[in-house]
């Protein structure tokens, strides 16, 4: 494979969205580490690192199949503000784009089953299967965003998913890897990272309204119109602070809890910044801030538990 080839493949993975997508697992495996009370570290677990390594493939397959169904249907055009995408681009062929759906899709799959055996073993054969049709689903979730005449993302249900699959599945189903069972308390962070990763999908679409419109991709944001969409940003971000509020209130033993409030004031200042624009094409930096607040609500979320034990 030639450089500039590696390259087109290293843009269409659009490594900038993984940190996001990482977040849950780091959540939901600090808490399974801390309930089990391993006596192996985070760093330590194969359960993490497979879970890790699993979600890394179903965000590449879901970033080259929202490549490639953009890039079939016209919505990735001129009027995109956004990155250029790879088909976009012509750096990568509507063909190849999709044997490299297809073979990411073999990988993330066997990635997942490896974790299920890890965590299951032999004896868990209903909890594996259970889990199995979860990474299946997860699979046709990734690929079906913007893939196909009933791509889900075209019909404003992007939101849902993603507040189910990246908050509520990546977060209590990594929980449960250690575990083998459930915890109401673990919904609470579950909904934050869930309500986090909707925002910037949302944000994402808000910076897209005119083109997502004018391309017919109608997205949550394009049905209920810039202002509405807006409002809705601003309670995605306070659903997330207050999840993760009643969350400490049931679990507070030191200071030490409250430090994933660090990475609100960043979020602070993000949704300020979102509700005084009134222009699209200034939202773009804006993603970046979201999703690297997220993982560091994450990765401070972590060290408060497994580091402060608080």
């Amino acid at each position: 494979m030639s450089t500039s080839l590696f390259t087109s493949w290293v843009m269409a993975a659009r490594l900038r969205t993984l940190p996001l997508s990482l977040s849950g697992i780091i959540v939901g495996a600090s808490i399974g580490v801390k309930a089990t009370q391993s006596s192996s570290s985070l760093l330590l677990s194969s359960i993490f690192w497979l879970a890790i390594a699993t979600t890394l493939g179903l965000q590449v397959l879901s970033n080259f199949a929202n490549d490639y169904g953009d890039g079939v249907k016209g919505t990735d055009n001129e009027e995109r503000i956004g990155p250029k995408r790879a088909i976009q681009s012509g750096l990568i062929s509507h063909k190849a784009m999709k044997n490299g759906i297809i073979l990411t899709s073999l990988v993330t799959l066997v990635l997942a089953l490896l974790l299920i055996y890890t965590a299951f073993g032999k004896d868990n054969f209903i909890l594996s299967v259970v889990f199995f049709a979860l990474g299946i689903a997860a699979i046709v979730a990734a690929i079906k965003y913007t893939v196909g005449n009933s791509a889900y993302g075209y019909k404003g249900l992007g939101d849902v998913f993603v507040f189910i699959f990246f908050g509520l599945v990546s977060v209590v189903g990594c929980y449960f890897l250690y575990t083998k069972a459930l915890n109401f308390t673990v919904f609470l962070p579950a909904i934050t990272i869930g309500c986090l990763s909707t925002a910037v999908l949302n944000l994402n679409n808000l910076r897209d309204i005119n083109s997502d419109k004018n391309s017919g991709k109608h997205t949550l944001v394009v049905k209920m119109g810039w202002h509405k969409a807006k409002v809705y940003h601003q309670c995605l971000g306070i659903l997330a602070l207050l999840s993760f509020l009643v969350y400490t209130c049931l679990t507070y033993n030191t200071l030490w809890s409250l430090l994933p409030l660090v990475s609100f004031i960043i979020l602070a200042i993000h949704f300020n910044k979102v509700r005084q624009t009134e222009e699209p094409m200034f939202l773009d930096p804006e993603l970046k801030k979201v999703a690297l607040s997220t993982f560091l609500f994450a990765i401070l979320f972590a060290v408060k538990l497994l580091v402060f034990n608080a």
